[in-house]
């Protein structure tokens, strides 16, 4: 019972931080033309479709809890020892990619490109460099990657200058770090379960 109730704060938790992640760097895509909704389905007060925070934020829960669990299963989860400061450099990196697909101007999408794949990689080889992260990281990329398509497809949006199957060719970098950033956030919050000095606390109690 004990672990259930923590499985849901923590998912919980992680649903909250989806949503504010979405709407403020869905805010900067949609500032920056990079992504436009047509009007009829814009439907808040930050510009953004409506299902779009809680889409995130599922999705942000679902891979937070995710990584812990495939840790665990691999035998890494007592690997690499993390930290709230590691986290949250990982969160301002991430973010930093998103500034970069929202404003840097480059030559050509490309170029673009080829930069965020560098600096998704770096994101994961700096706060991650687990089979996990890596694999899962890949596997969010591309199904995320194909989901935005289909949507892309059925004019739910669309991204200004596709070059990439309806989509801009960099948008898997940013999914990928996504991805483990998230991961890094479950991962965080799932070493509080595990941490022997809060049992002996609560024994202690």
């Amino acid at each position: 019972m004990e672990s259930l109730k923590n499985l849901i704060a923590r998912g919980s938790v992680l649903f909250l931080i989806g949503v504010f992640f979405a709407l403020v760097l869905n805010l900067l895509q949609v500032q920056r033309q990079v992504t436009v909704f047509p009007p009829e389905v814009l439907a808040s007060l930050f510009s953004s479709a409506w299902w779009v925070p809680p889409s995130c934020g599922t999705a942000a829960a679902v891979i937070g809890l995710l990584y812990p669990c495939l840790d665990k299963q691999l035998g890494e989860e007592l690997r690499y020892k993390r930290e709230w400061s590691s986290v949250m450099r990982c969160v301002a990196v991430f973010v930093g990619i998103n500034h970069a697909s929202a404003k840097i101007d480059f030559a050509n999408n490309i170029q673009l490109s080829v930069s965020l794949a560098a600096m998704s990689i770096g994101l994961w080889w700096l706060f991650d460099r687990s089979r996990s992260g890596f694999g899962l990281g890949v596997g969010i990329a591309v199904l995320a990657t194909f989901v935005t398509q289909l949507l892309v497809y059925n004019d739910v949006y669309r991204y200004t200058e596709p070059d990439f199957l309806f989509v801009r060719s960099w948008l898997p970098c940013v999914f990928f770090s996504g991805g483990v950033t998230m991961g890094n956030i479950g991962r965080q919050l799932a070493s509080y379960d595990n941490d022997p000095s809060n049992d002996a606390r609560i024994k202690k109690d």
